[in-house]
């Protein structure tokens, strides 16, 4: 199916000082985008549907997708990991998907919110309602787990909570025969990302994302493969890119919708400046953009 039109091919791209060097031409661009779509909703285009930011309210406007193919089980650790990090290849090449989401219990919400969403029912709500507005585009089926994120500072995970989401997830596994499994690839210090990823190898998950979790890991690197590696004895890894440039700005949409809470708005364009360093390493050089995800080579 066509999507957009214009794409922002000639945006300012990231320079290698600061992360957040073009978010306003991509504000712009993005608005422009969206006041294009919300034309062709009100001329009752049923193509474009209207997505509302959970905390915000406020409008955007997006093509909703038409999935065909294989469908894929999406094992994302939060409700914002998928849409991080994964989201443009599935604008771009839309399959059914069904996402499980493991950790839906958090009172991880923005510091200056803490006061509206006081308690850990509140922030897992807007967690929740945010998740799910990021995942409309995709017309994506959820699959909520009732376990609780971890929390500052860091600790390895329990083994025993391992060995029970493991089982969860092999119950969803085997109620959906013939799908592929994608996981994230856990390249970060994460400990809730760790754990999924572990359970996703046990569960003979072959297909990874990278995570954003860690802004640091990321800033100004080409490839960590090396840090996947170091944590793991698996099969060797087979990088692959996947270019994103057509769909960006609906990405940005969809970031609009997991991160509704995020102020100052420059905070939800650090997935941009990675996704434009990973496109760097494009060997065609076709694209600007591009999300990276990893295969064992025995797929």
């Amino acid at each position: 199916m066509s999507h957009q039109a214009a794409t922002p091919v000639d945006l300012p791209v990231p320079d290698a000082e600061g992360i957040y060097t073009f978010p306003d031409d991509l504000v712009r661009a993005h608005q422009q985008w969206t006041d294009q779509l919300g034309e062709r909703h009100r001329a009752d285009d049923d193509r474009v549907i209207e997505l509302k930011a959970p905390h915000s309210r406020h409008s955007y406007y997006i093509e909703a997708r038409r999935p065909e193919g294989r469908p894929v089980l999406v094992i994302e650790p939060h409700h914002d990991d998928f849409a991080l990090s994964a989201s443009g290849t599935f604008l771009a090449h839309p399959r059914p998907l069904t996402v499980v989401t493991v950790f839906t219990r958090s009172r991880s919400v923005h510091p200056a919110l803490e006061g509206t969403y006081s308690t850990e029912a509140a922030v897992s709500a807007l967690r929740g309602q945010e998740g799910a507005a990021a995942l409309t585009p995709f017309s994506a089926a959820r699959l909520l787990l009732d376990h609780k994120d971890a929390d500052p500072p860091y600790r390895p995970y329990d083994k025993r909570q391992l060995e029970r989401i493991t089982d969860e997830l092999r119950e969803i596994i085997a109620q959906h025969p013939g799908t592929e499994l994608l996981a994230p690839a856990a390249v970060t210090r994460h400990p809730d990302h760790l754990l999924v990823h572990e359970a996703a190898v046990r569960l003979g998950c072959r297909w990874f994302w990278e995570d954003l979790a860690f802004w640091s890991t990321y800033a100004l690197t080409s490839c960590d493969q090396h840090l996947f590696r170091t944590r793991s004895d698996r099969p060797a890894l087979s990088p692959s890119l996947v270019d994103i440039t057509d769909v960006i700005l609906d990405k940005v949409t969809v970031l609009r919708m997991h991160g509704s809470q995020m102020h100052p708005a420059r905070k939800a364009y650090r997935p941009f400046r990675h996704a434009w360093t990973t496109a760097a390493d494009l060997l065609a050089g076709t694209g600007t953009y591009a999300e990276r995800f990893y295969r064992t080579e025995s797929l």
